[in-house]
């Protein structure tokens, strides 16, 4: 039996080692949303073709990498749950970093022509296949080792590192631009943070390889060989689940690309901001995230994820078009600006910190790395993946610069009534304890 002190030291290893491939896969996914002008010129500016038409191309790359992720998520979810956490988590980080360093090697599109967004293209596949199984299994990692009580908090850090991953990605981006020339940006310098995952990859790979198999896993294995699981009353249960999930997340997953990662590219195409502002705003709206994030999965712990979430998601409808009518005023200030993606920002923060524990009390140990992975990851593949393809597609089609509030206030109404079916005091039992009320369809 672990020593309490074990146990402790058992469960930090689990934060630090779940985190760590979230910092990766998010640092990656905000460096390509940063660069999307740039690498829209180095390999989807088709000749004869205007430039929007480039980076829309090259957000339908960013999309089809999303949905490759729910793929991703039943591939390596069944595999973690079957297996276990750990050798899974350390398949999908090995790949997922080659996958992003190789990104960095790809001649451009004035070199080998048509093959070159191709090649983009079958990487970003990869990502997504590869991060696909990340996020289930980090989750669940994080969350079985959790405290009683706190799995709030411990969901969080997964989501605080998103965070970080995000800023890190805009801070290299937003450092390269000011060091280097735009010709020389343009030419090579945008390869830089994506060789920069290989050593981010190796130290997550080393803390990984320290972690533990989390005491859920072996507890349901020994319970399964006692008592085989209904397979056909379970996969019946299970979808229903993730089809819950998936409303509930709905306007997490489209905010937080809207906000966090769309902006600077809609701010620099659609407003005409320079690109070190928008980047400089990106960063700002990345900090509200990060801030937030943290205190809303504590609080969750103490008043559950339904009071939490549901008041971001009624805050995120009655603000985005306010908010986004003060971003397009060419009177407000850079100041005013910091201060209202700052704010969308925490809004995001407080869906994204109770977050991954509502979605790990959703499903029951057996099926909890494929059942959250793959909530997550449709919502994403859907309403994050696309959101850029989405406000950019209709803005051209359209002429509505409204349309980055209207899409938020769309999936804000959906989350809203789907989030208010969660039990209010599923925070307070074991994830073992009982099966999910949501898990049998109650």
């Amino acid at each position: 039996m672990q020593t309490p002190q074990h146990t402790v030291a058992a469960q930090k290893r689990a934060l630090v080692a779940g985190s760590v491939g979230n910092f990766i896969e998010w640092y990656e996914f905000a460096v390509y949303g940063f660069l999307a002008t740039i690498i829209a010129q180095n390999f989807f500016h088709l000749e004869g073709e205007a430039e929007i038409t480039a980076l829309i191309l090259t957000y339908a790359s960013f999309a089809i990498a999303f949905f490759f992720r729910p793929l991703g998520a039943i591939v390596f979810g069944r595999m973690g749950d079957k297996i276990g956490r750990k050798p899974t988590l350390l398949f999908v980080l090995i790949m997922m970093t080659l996958a992003t360093t190789a990104l960095g090697l790809v001649p451009a599109y004035a070199s080998i022509g048509i093959a070159a967004p191709l090649i983009v293209t079958g990487l970003r596949i990869l990502q997504g296949l590869f991060a696909g199984g990340e996020y289930g299994g980090a989750v669940s990692l994080m969350t079985e080792f959790a405290p009683r009580g706190k799995r709030g908090f411990f969901g969080a850090w997964q989501s605080f590192t998103v965070a970080l991953g995000l800023l890190a990605g805009a801070g290299i981006v937003a450092l390269l631009s000011v060091l280097l020339s735009p010709e020389d940006m343009l030419a090579w310098g945008w390869r830089i943070p994506f060789f920069l995952a290989l050593p981010l990859g190796g130290v997550a790979l080393w803390l990984r390889f320290h972690m533990e198999e989390t005491p859920s896993f072996i507890q349901q294995k020994k319970n399964q060989q006692a008592q085989p699981v209904r397979v056909k009353a379970d996969i019946t249960a299970t979808l229903k689940t993730i089809l819950i999930g998936v409303s509930r997340v709905m306007v997490w997953s489209a905010a937080g690309y809207t906000y966090l990662v769309i902006m600077p590219t809609y701010l620099q195409s659609s407003l005409h901001t320079g690109f070190n502002q928008a980047l400089l705003i990106a960063v700002i709206s990345n900090i509200g995230f990060a801030a937030t994030i943290i205190p809303a999965g504590i609080l969750s712990d103490r008043i559950g994820r339904r009071a939490v979430m549901v008041s971001a998601a009624i805050l995120l409808f009655i603000l985005a078009l306010p908010l986004l009518h003060i971003l397009q005023d060419s009177a407000s200030t850079l100041l005013t600006k910091a201060v209202v993606v700052f704010i969308a920002g925490g809004l995001v923060g407080l869906l994204a910190g109770p977050g991954p524990a509502m979605l790990s009390e959703m499903f029951p140990t057996h099926v909890r790395y494929t059942g959250l992975g793959l909530a997550y990851s449709l919502s994403n593949a859907i309403f994050s993946g696309c959101a850029g393809l989405i406000i950019t597609g209709l803005i051209k089609q359209t002429g509505n610069l409204d349309i980055p509030a209207w899409y938020v206030m769309v999936t804000a109404v959906v989350s809203i009534f789907a989030l208010l079916s969660l039990n209010k005091n599923d925070h307070l039992r074991t994830l073992d304890e009982e099966q999910p009320a949501d898990f049998r369809g109650k």
